[in-house]
């Protein structure tokens, strides 16, 4: 398996697992009555399945942004990847025809 593909991998299954615990505090402490609204429902299982995906997508999601942009820069130059920009940008005149 490529090394970039098990990174992003490896810190999805990170988010998801955060996602996971996230829910499940949700439910002990009964934030917002959603314990007590999902136990009353016939359909709890499917509530707290569809919670916990889409919670996971988006903290693995955040979790890859994270760990992609704390990567440690270029050891030979001493930079990130990325274009070069300039050290000073300066603003470039144009002239316009003007009416009177």
């Amino acid at each position: 398996m490529p090394k970039l593909l098990q990174f992003l991998l490896v810190h999805a299954v990170i988010g998801f697992a955060v996602a996971g615990a996230f829910v499940a505090g949700l439910i002990v402490f009964d934030v917002g009555g959603f314990a007590t609204l999902a136990s009353r429902s016939d359909v709890a299982a499917m509530a707290v399945s569809v919670l916990t995906f889409f919670l996971g997508l988006t903290f693995a999601s955040v979790q890859m942004g994270v760990a992609v942009m704390l990567l440690p820069k270029d050891a030979d130059t001493g930079r990130g990847g990325g274009r070069r920009l300039p050290a000073v940008l300066t603003p470039a005149y144009a002239r316009a025809p003007a009416r009177r």
